[in-house]
């Protein structure tokens, strides 16, 4: 059955989550969250989007470089260790989660690490879309769906319970394809991971 949230539960924040557990294994093991983009790292980047966008509180989920990270962390960012991130996305999705369980929103946005190419603009059309009355939102660009991705909160419960390797909420959102919203943002964001050194190319001094 459809899950359905009210006009008054619609206005309350939307807390924004960075996925940022990442090792760069095929960068040769350098952190994805402290590669430098304009001046920053991307966790600055990625934390950055969300807070212009109007998401309160942001979290962000580390794993490898936790401690470089910790030693010079993002303004008005929750920093979560997720200790199992070698496991896969699923699991730094469900820490994550899990550390907004005790925090009064409606809803959370997430991000990935290593897509410097969405930014604050992509993330507010999604937060417009919950406004709105979507309970699950994503992004899209052209055909392809990605992040931001959005989750009304009667939704946590059952995608922390699927979340696993590195499927994050693949499984659940194909299951509830017919409750989420799409919304396009090809025009204004790409979806661009940095995956691999040839990808380094997309980030800007």
């Amino acid at each position: 059955m459809a899950l359905t949230t009210d006009t008054k539960t619609r206005q309350r924040p939307v807390a924004g989550l960075v996925l940022a557990a990442g090792g760069g294994r095929r960068l040769g093991g350098r952190p994805k969250a402290l590669l430098p983009h304009r001046g920053r790292t991307l966790l600055e980047h990625a934390t950055t989007a969300l807070r212009t966008a109007g998401c309160a509180p942001v979290h962000a989920v580390l794993g490898a470089g936790a401690a470089e990270v910790r030693a010079a962390p993002p303004d008005e960012v929750v920093l979560v260790d997720n200790p199992d991130w070698a496991r896969g996305m699923g699991s730094s999705l469900r820490a994550g989660l899990n550390s907004l369980a005790g925090v009064d929103v409606s809803a959370v946005a997430v991000l990935l690490v290593d897509q410097p190419r969405i930014g604050a603009p992509a993330v507010a059309r999604v937060l417009a879309a919950h406004r709105s009355g979507a309970e699950l939102a994503a992004a899209v660009y052209g055909k392809h769906r990605g992040h931001p991705v959005l989750f009304a909160r009667g939704h946590w419960p059952r995608i922390t319970e699927l979340a696993t390797g590195d499927q994050g909420a693949r499984a659940y959102l194909r299951a509830h394809a017919a409750e989420l919203t799409l919304v396009e943002c090809g025009d204004i964001a790409a979806p661009d991971d940095i995956d691999t050194p040839e990808d380094l190319a997309l980030l800007e001094p």
